[in-house]
């Protein structure tokens, strides 16, 4: 391989890692499967495709029931620092304290961990990466994913979109 052609490879796979391209567009360009792992999981909370479409904006839909990710730094939530609990926007569970939430500089919200009962998981094994994909336990929505890589207590960096989320001040924050 020659090395300029070596050199626009390995730029692409940088941007794909670093979330800067649509790596759900590049995955159905060659063919592979751009959603995680299929699961029998049901979920609490049920709405055809069209009531999901109606009920969220463009973003969230995309988000939420395709798996897709939001452009690092866009969401207003990755700057909240009140005191409060970030929900699911597709059906209002609440997901996250903000007394888990810190700065990851990743660009997107992050919690060392979830409430309890509030998630689910499973993996996610798209474009040759493995990965553990989490989504809402009342609705399914996608959120974003988990890495071993967080700081203390847990060492996990839920990464989670904030367009998936909304944010509800404690009444002392408010």
């Amino acid at each position: 391989m020659s090395s300029r052609r070596r050199f626009l490879f390995s730029s692409a796979a940088a941007l794909l890692a670093a979330g800067f391209v649509d790596w759900r567009a590049v995955a159905a360009t060659l063919g592979s499967s751009a959603a995680p792992e299929a699961s029998d999981e049901t979920f609490e909370v049920n709405h055809s495709d069209a009531e999901w479409r109606a009920m969220l904006s463009d973003s969230q839909y995309q988000v939420l029931r395709h798996e897709g990710t939001e452009r690092p730094y866009t969401s207003p939530l990755n700057d909240e620092h009140r005191d409060g609990v970030f929900a699911c926007v597709g059906c209002q569970q609440a997901l996250f304290s903000s007394s888990t939430k810190f700065d990851s500089h990743t660009g997107w919200p992050s919690f060392t961990a979830p409430l309890a009962n509030a998630v689910g998981t499973r993996r996610d094994s798209t474009l040759g990466m493995v990965r553990t994909e989490v989504h809402c336990h009342r609705c399914g929505g996608h959120l974003g994913h988990v890495f071993p890589d967080g700081p203390a207590p847990t060492g996990l960096r839920y990464c989670m979109n904030g367009v998936a989320m909304s944010f509800a001040p404690s009444a002392s924050a408010a």
